[in-house]
């Protein structure tokens, strides 16, 4: 990794954060004096926080996580939260700033577009942004699930050159250290099947919705887009500013390569997907190694509804995703197209919006080293 950053994001868990007695207001204050360290170098940081629902709880005891439960205990735990970061942060000579966002706002390409600008407005103007989840609004089926996935977005969204997410746990280890001691940490896992990967992950952390598989999966999709990628523990001593400095600490993924496009970015994000199309291995080689367009006759299955235009993930016959574009028809055309030749479906739709389901052009390919 490259000792210095133009811009970097950090993101922490509920666990660091907040607690049944309410808000680790020293953690906080400990971070704003880590980033008011790096800012001094001339890095630009966006902070990535959870926590709202957990500080509302130590309000309120609320029981449960159903959604409306959980709508109420962020509303009430966004705002002494929020305080906190403006007070710990005003004290290391910063302004911070609210970024609530949700997977309905970006959706498509002019709402990415708009929170872009909004957070890039925010640099210009020397505010460091404190983003979270917009709980209060977001629905089941449009939620992000977990701030992990917000990390990754908040990354591609601000061109973002490092991800750091911090947790209780130090790295990424071989197996679960809390239940096997002699668990080791892995220093870099850049080069390690993702099968491996996701093998030894495990589930949810208790008090958060994340877990080391959500980090994973927020790490591998961000170093495929060009950012490099630690998952480290946040009570380590300065751990940002050890990090920033070329220290080596937590797991660490490499960058698949240079930064993508801002529309590459957008086309390879995971949240602004709306459903999926399983396509069978003569169309995954032929996209992956021939770089060509999806044709209908390559689809075996259409998964979810989704809207001509709208992002789609493109899955293989093992299940794996292995890119994302955009459709060139809507899930109800998809499926009656499925399988058939492209010189059919005029006769079949009664018109044509063309030969291609996903067009080469509107398509990234999730593995850099398949480009």
């Amino acid at each position: 990794m490259s000792r210095t950053s133009r811009r970097i994001v950090v993101k922490c868990g509920t666990r660091l954060l907040a607690g049944d007695s309410g808000i680790n207001h020293a953690f906080i204050a400990n971070m704003a004096r880590q980033i008011a360290d790096i800012r001094l170098q001339g890095t630009q940081v966006a902070f990535v926080t959870s926590g709202a629902v957990a500080v509302g709880r130590s309000i309120v005891p609320l029981t449960g996580n159903a959604l409306v439960t959980r709508q109420v205990l962020a509303a009430i735990g966004q705002a002494p939260l929020m305080a906190h970061y403006s007070e710990c942060f005003a004290e290391a000579g910063m302004t911070v700033a609210q970024a609530l966002l949700s997977r309905a706002d970006l959706h498509n390409r002019t709402g990415y577009l708009n929170a872009r600008n909004a957070l890039t407005g925010l640099f210009d103007a020397d505010v460091v942004p404190i983003a979270n989840e917009n709980d209060v609004v977001a629905t089941e089926e449009l939620r992000f699930g977990d701030n992990d996935r917000l990390s990754i977005l908040i990354a591609k969204l601000i061109g973002a050159d490092r991800l750091y997410i911090l947790s209780r746990t130090a790295g990424l280890y071989t197996a679960d250290p809390e239940s096997e001691p002699a668990a080791e940490l892995i220093p870099d896992a850049s080069d390690m099947p993702r099968a491996e990967l996701e093998r030894i992950a495990g589930g949810a952390s208790q008090g958060g919705l994340g877990g080391m598989r959500s980090k994973l999966q927020a790490a591998l999709e961000a170093s495929a887009d060009g950012i490099d990628v630690v998952i480290a523990g946040g009570d380590e001593p300065d751990v940002i500013v050890r990090l920033e400095s070329g220290e080596h600490l937590g797991t660490r993924f490499a960058s698949q390569g240079p930064r993508r496009s801002s529309r590459a970015r957008w086309l390879s994000s995971s949240v602004a997907q709306r459903g999926s199309i399983v396509v069978d291995d003569g169309a995954r080689r032929a996209l992956v190694s021939n770089g060509s367009s999806l044709l209908p006759a390559g689809i075996t299955q259409v998964r979810g509804a989704f809207e001509r235009g709208d992002l789609v993930s493109l899955i293989d016959a093992r299940g794996d995703v292995f890119a994302r574009g955009l459709a060139n028809y809507a899930s109800s055309d998809m499926s009656r197209i499925c399988g058939k030749p492209s010189a059919s479906i005029g006769a079949i739709l009664g018109a044509s919006s063309g030969d291609e389901a996903v067009h080469r052009n509107n398509l990234v390919l999730i593995d850099r080293d398949a480009e």
